[in-house]
């Protein structure tokens, strides 16, 4: 309702000349989504916003970069594996992401910070709470988005590897339970991943601070732990090199696949954890991705205030 008066009047002329109006507001009787729709369409923004969809093309150009370079070396493996009538492929399916760990810690890198620094810089959090969502739901969002870009740049190679396999004929079974492994492998690297690049995005909301900080724990890390492994196995200490694992993300997931699902150790010497040790690095997995969602609930339940 509104009252209309007409200026430079005297207030007599002005009480009689007065009108009131419906401008009309009625209330909204429509189809109410809920959190469901909401925690959902979040999901689905930020799966899109980790490769670039619906943002400019210089938002693509990176992600789609790294994605190709993934799927490369597998579509390569699979020429020469079917050209020369090979009877094995030259890598296996759980070490394909080992191989290529280094850009998976770059696209985590440009990606996690994607995903929550500009929400924390322009100060939208609170906005998204103002709506039928809680932290709970962005952090879920969130999280499984990056998750789930991380499994998909991790497990198309994998797949291109296994239909390789299959042209060229090599024995289904072992083919198919190698596949398997191997998809099982870099689901919990990608939940790992995303959440410890999420954690390191979510403190400081200046991108550039972000991509350092989460190079230097997932890839540097890496370079660090290898090193030691490699010297602690010149010197002969081989039983301290499974240990030394326990100190890089990428290192973990290795231990985990070498102790239970029948993988080549990457580490220096291929000694790797045994099935009594892999329980303590799949603790430590599991560990590490619960601590990483604890994290993000205390730190958005701050953030959203």
């Amino acid at each position: 309702m509104a009252v209309e008066q007409t200026q430079a009047q005297t207030p007599a002329q002005a009480g009689a000349q007065s009108r009131i109006h419906n401008i009309g507001y009625r209330s909204y009787d429509g189809q109410r989504l809920g959190r469901a729709y909401a925690r959902r369409s979040l999901y689905s923004q930020s799966l899109r916003g980790a490769y670039g969809l619906g943002r400019s093309v210089k938002s693509k150009v990176l992600p789609m970069v790294l994605f190709a370079v993934m799927c490369a070396p597998a579509a390569i493996m699979v020429a020469v594996t079917v050209a020369t009538t090979a009877k094995e492929l030259p890598v296996e399916y759980t070490n394909y992401a080992i191989v290529m760990q280094a850009v998976i810690g770059l696209y985590v890198a440009s990606q996690a910070p994607q995903a929550v620094s500009r929400d924390l810089r322009f100060k939208t959090v609170p906005l998204y709470f103002s709506r039928p969502i809680e932290t709970s739901d962005y952090v879920r969002a969130k999280f499984a988005a990056l998750a789930s870009a991380l499994f998909l740049i991790t497990a198309v190679p994998l797949v291109v590897l296994y239909v390789g396999a299959l042209l060229a004929k090599l024995d289904f079974t072992d083919q198919t339970k190698g596949f398997l492994q191997g998809l099982v492998s870099v689901a919990l690297l990608s939940l790992l991943f995303a959440g410890i690049g999420l954690v390191i995005s979510a403190v400081t909301p200046r991108r550039g601070f972000g991509i350092a900080a989460v190079i230097a724990v997932l890839t540097i890390s890496y370079g660090a732990v290898s090193t030691l492994q490699a010297i602690a196995d010149a010197q002969g200490s081989s039983g301290a090199v499974p240990w030394i694992g326990l100190f890089s993300p990428i290192t973990l997931i290795d231990g985990v696949q070498t102790a239970f699902l029948g993988a080549t150790s990457a580490y220096p010497g291929g000694v790797g954890p045994s099935t009594g040790e892999g329980v303590i690095f799949l603790l430590a997995v599991l560990g590490l991705i619960a601590g990483c969602y604890g994290l993000l609930m205390r730190r958005y339940r701050k953030v959203g205030l």
